[in-house]
């Protein structure tokens, strides 16, 4: 008798396992992030799975490093992690080569993370995202550079202004606000900015509460009644007299200028959006779905022009964004923008008779010859198990190959969605093939066009 209980079917909690159908969607999302990378004339890198956990100990963040990080000693007694972000490791590598690298230089990458946290809903312990970031190029272009990206994905997915609201801030205005205008010290000042951070997702009474432990029972009146004049500029004109006069306000204002001449109508000012790192410097930005049902943040960045100089190098100025697969597959179901997607398979060739299964493997060699993505029956088994494959793999057309057909160079080509038949030659189903690849590419242009 066997005592061990069997094995679970189910992936490592927070994680996901990627089926066929899966994967046409991932590669959907990871292409189209690529398409508008490269059309700004970013260039793809590549980084190691695990990084010494000093790279992001340094200024990650401690809740990211103490509590978020998959570290271990590795055989070599070093401390070592499973990049949680990439921010750190791409600077690590910009500071590796900070004099031969051309600037500005653009660079994106797709890849796969971790943290230790509570999986829920757009939010896994493996995830995958887009980093996208320009390095050497200071000043509020750059970062209308790279939300402007955001914006051409959006719109390279269907999506239109109304479905998404990009919300921007400053790091700099942050510290004025926190410093010289709320008058709190720097331990104050980290407590009060990770409160704003979570202030979206705790009652108005929660943030109070907290508000008054971090000022103090004596300072809380008079530090309440200027969150709450703060929480009333939705416009950043409308700043307080303390902050109006910071340089960071005027970078504000001409980011919004620089985005709003692009036709980038869907920009918000929000004093509460502080974005976790520690390291942001400059602006920050979050893109927001604005659909009730998923009325969340889907992704964002920012300017961080002190990473590259903590590795020894001379420092450089940078800014990025990161756009997560999980949130992007959230706001194409919910607004209705995810294509309908068939098997990369076209042709499937069902064999009929032992004695053609020589003349069948040859005939799929020549049809991959031409570019045509064919399956061949090897099993030997009826026609009927042979046809319920390619309707249950969703291949587009079967053909079907016996004696005669081959004798003819005449096949019965099948479409398995209308169930229409025709004999055609070799050429033409070629040709069929390849006209139906077009139009099926047309389709999905047209269908992110609307």
């Amino acid at each position: 008798m066997n005592l061990m209980s069997s094995l679970s079917t189910a992936p490592y909690k927070g994680t996901r396992d990627y089926y066929p159908d899966d994967m046409r969607v991932r590669n959907y999302i990871f292409r189209t992030w690529e398409r508008v990378c490269e059309r700004y004339g970013y260039e793809e890198y590549a980084t190691p799975l695990l990084e010494p956990i000093e790279v992001y100990a340094a200024k990650t963040g401690q809740e990211i490093v103490n509590e978020q990080t998959y570290s271990f000693t590795d055989r070599g007694d070093r401390t070592v992690a499973i990049r949680p972000e990439m921010t750190p490791s791409i600077s690590r590598m910009v500071a590796a080569r900070r004099q031969e690298l051309a600037y500005p230089a653009r660079l994106y990458n797709i890849a796969n993370y971790m943290r230790y946290e509570r999986p829920q809903r757009g939010r896994e312990r493996e995830f995958w995202q887009l980093n996208a970031d320009v390095f050497g190029a200071e000043g509020p272009m750059a970062d209308a550079e790279v939300i402007q990206i955001g914006v051409d994905i959006m719109k390279e997915f269907g999506a239109k202004d109304s479905m998404y609201t990009i919300k921007v801030n400053n790091r700099k205005i942050i510290n004025a606000m926190m410093h010289d205008y709320l008058g709190l010290d720097a331990v104050q000042a980290e407590l009060m900015i990770k409160l704003f951070d979570r202030k979206n997702k705790i009652s108005n009474e929660e943030f109070r509460d907290q508000a008054i432990d971090i000022f103090g029972k004596e300072a809380a009146p008079a530090g309440l009644k200027k969150i709450a004049e703060l929480l009333l500029a939705k416009d950043i004109s409308k700043m307080p007299k303390e902050i109006a006069d910071n340089e960071s306000v005027q970078e504000v204002t001409e980011l919004f200028e620089l985005l709003e001449a692009k036709g980038v109508k869907n920009l918000v000012f929000d004093i509460t959006l502080m974005r976790g790192f520690d390291y942001y410097t400059g602006t920050v930005f979050e893109f927001f779905d604005t659909h009730p049902e998923n009325n969340r943040a889907m992704f964002g960045g920012g300017r961080y022009d002190g990473l590259v100089g903590l590795f020894g190098a001379e420092p450089l100025s940078a800014v990025g964004m990161a756009p997560g697969l999980s949130t992007t597959e959230l706001f194409l179901a919910s607004h209705d923008l995810m294509p309908k997607f068939h098997s990369t398979t076209e042709v499937y060739i069902v064999v009929l008779g032992e004695n053609t299964l020589p003349g069948a493997t040859k005939l799929a060699s020549q049809l991959r010859e031409e570019g045509v993505n064919t399956e061949l029956d090897i099993t030997g088994r009826k026609l009927d198990k042979q046809i319920k494959t390619a309707v249950k793999k969703q291949i587009p057309y079967m053909l079907f190959v016996g004696e005669e057909e081959l004798h003819k160079e005449l096949y019965s080509f099948k479409d398995t969605n209308t169930s229409s038949e025709e004999k055609l030659s070799f050429a033409r189903i070629v040709s069929k093939v390849k006209d139906r690849r077009k139009k099926s590419k047309d389709e999905l242009d047209d269908f992110t066009d609307l």
